[in-house]
């Protein structure tokens, strides 16, 4: 199968390139980056430029399937510059993908695109499935309505459309989590705001095992893509310190320190969602990660 792949060089798609070239895949990726194009007989990149809606319409040569992880990084300053940032790289590059197939004659029949669980409010006590209807009232919420709508538009053209709304990926080296625990590392295992805000997690590997379901599987509609066991701030903090034998001494680092310094970004740390998985594992689907203790093994082994 020829796989079409936005975002391939970014931490999931990196990942997601590689398993699929394993398994025998060709694999076609866009870049804006003229430098990062390859030309091998299984693995092939091309030129885009979304901001001026340009795009090398060969790289939807013989491709049945594309794999949408584009996005510019939710860790940075929410300057109101930025965001627009943040929602125009995921739909202004969502609806070039779209106006490109809608003028060709092409052999797609899937697009899996990237989503995110912020789309669901901040809550302790709810656990939210892919049929719930409350969205967040917050910029997190408003990035993904855009995101899946923009991805929704591929349905018009006969195409099947699954959504995966994915938690915080956890990875060794890139990512979110080396930062998280730094801290801790460092001997300070503080718990953060209350510590009772959900982290809804993912393992590098579950998510790009994911992924490689859904196309093998030729999945449709939306999934949830974390962990099945979530874990609050302050029992990842003990986690990790014990982990590492660090005694949990350590104050609590405020919530509105927070956000002084970050601003609304801060909803980042103090906010979280408990998801439900079942209908991803009903689909067959096995998490090689599902607790936070085995998923440590892997991720901090010396």
């Amino acid at each position: 199968m020829t796989i079409l792949i936005t975002g391939a060089t970014g931490l999931i798609g990196t990942a997601l390139s590689k398993r699929l070239l394993d398994q025998g895949h060709t694999i076609h990726f866009l870049t804006t980056r003229k430098e990062k194009i390859l030309n091998t007989p299984t693995h092939k990149g091309y030129y885009w430029n979304p901001t001026i809606q340009e795009i090398d319409l060969l790289a939807f040569t013989d491709v049945s399937c594309i794999v949408n992880l584009v996005g510019a990084t939710i860790a940075k300053r929410w300057t109101p510059s930025y965001k627009k940032v943040v929602i125009s790289s995921r739909v202004q590059t969502t609806n070039l993908l779209y106006k490109s197939l809608k003028e060709l004659n092409h052999g797609v029949t899937s697009f899996i695109s990237a989503s995110g669980i912020s789309l669901y409010p901040n809550a302790e006590r709810t656990l939210y499935s892919e049929t719930a209807t409350e969205v967040a009232d917050n910029f997190l919420g408003e990035v993904v309505v855009a995101w899946e709508a923009a991805a929704d538009q591929f349905k018009d053209l006969g195409i099947g459309v699954a959504k995966i709304r994915t938690g915080v990926v956890f990875d060794a080296i890139l990512g979110a989590f080396p930062r998280m625990i730094q801290p801790i590392k460092m001997g300070v295992p503080s718990v953060v705001g209350t510590g009772s805000q959900w982290i809804s997690w993912i393992h590098t590997d579950d998510v790009v095992a994911i992924y490689n379901h859904a196309i093998d599987q030729n999945l449709t509609g939306v999934y949830n893509a974390v962990a099945p066991e979530a874990i609050n701030n302050k029992e990842f903090t003990q986690l990790v310190a014990g982990f590492y034998k660090i005694p949990m001494w350590a104050p609590r680092l405020p919530g509105f320190l927070l956000k002084l310094f970050l601003g609304a970004m801060s909803i980042l740390a103090l906010e979280g969602q408990r998801v439900s998985v079942l209908k991803l594992e009903n689909t067959g689907f096995t998490f090689k990660y599902p607790t936070l203790d085995k998923a440590l093994n892997s991720l901090l082994k010396k």
